[in-house]
């Protein structure tokens, strides 16, 4: 898409509306009767019909200005879907950072996307289908790594793209883990601050440590930090290890929002007088914009 307008349709006079759902496949069937399907990129595709009734005023002033602005179909824009506008499992609930496993893009960037049908078995083949969620709502996003949601000091999203970015790595070695019901480790002079979120790796001796992520709940001393971890019960500590503020090797970021639909006109504008002060907008179609980036 050539243009972008970071604007949401107007719904809120909406008095009719439409949406379907579909994908981009390709079948053939053989001599013998078999069908074969090609599935050619596996994302959910949506198309809108709506419907308006306003004041003619009204109208030209938000429906039809956008479509004008747009050169009907040049550019995009943002479209509220009213039946599947969260990652919420109904489409519609709150959503929570857990909902989805996010798309990853780079070394500390993550793509935010919503997986339909994630309470029910996937297929073997191809899994479930996965909405790249390139127009989330400003300030409606939530991230966790391994299960522990972050702080919004830990990561930003933007919100014309869809990524988070977390924020630069804090990495330092451990020389010491103490056995306790907040385990202390020695990490040497550091910017670590409380509140932080820290994945521990590569310890010796103390290998239940390995692989888990805790909040930072205070730093005792300059050298050194406490994590939200009983390791009482733990093996005593021999030797390695490191810490770090960014997702680490293996762990899984997840993510939830709110969206909307990038989309584009895909029809002519076409008014009905109503009354003498009402008209009439039917027959609008909208098409998605499966990557309103490029």
């Amino acid at each position: 898409m050539a243009e972008f307008i970071e604007e949401r349709l107007d719904t809120a006079v909406l008095m009719g509306y439409g949406a379907e759902d579909s994908y981009m496949l390709q079948p053939s069937m053989t001599a013998g009767g078999a069908r074969y399907v090609w599935l050619l990129n596996g994302k959910p595709y949506r198309e809108f019909d709506l419907s308006y009734i306003k004041q003619g005023t009204a109208l030209a002033l938000s429906v039809a200005s956008l479509y004008h602005r747009t050169y009907g179909g040049f550019a995009g824009f943002r479209v509220f879907g009213r039946d599947d506008h969260t990652t919420a499992l109904d489409g519609v609930g709150a959503y929570t950072a857990l909902d989805c496993t996010l798309n990853l893009v780079s070394t500390g960037v993550y793509q935010l996307v919503k997986e339909y049908g994630r309470d029910k078995p996937a297929l073997a083949s191809v899994g479930r289908p996965r909405r790249v969620l390139f127009k989330p709502v400003a300030g409606e996003i939530a991230v966790a790594i391994a299960g522990k949601i972050q702080p919004g000091t830990a990561w930003t999203a933007d919100a014309t793209t869809g990524r988070v970015t977390f924020a630069a790595n804090k990495s330092r070695t451990t020389t010491a883990i103490s056995k306790a019901a907040a385990a202390v480790l020695t990490v040497g002079a550091n910017t670590f601050l409380v509140g932080d979120s820290v994945a521990i790796q590569g310890v010796g001796g103390m290998t239940q440590i390995n692989g888990q992520r805790a909040t930072i709940t205070a730093k005792p001393t300059t050298l050194t930090i406490a994590v939200a971890i009983n390791s009482a019960a733990f093996d005593t500590y021999t030797s390695g290890g490191t810490v770090q503020t960014r997702p680490a090797t293996g762990e899984s970021v997840t993510g939830g929002c709110e969206f909307d639909i990038p989309c584009a006109f895909d029809s002519k504008f076409s008014v009905t007088a109503f009354s003498k002060t009402h008209r009439e907008v039917s027959g609008l179609r909208l098409v998605e914009l499966l990557n309103p980036l490029e």
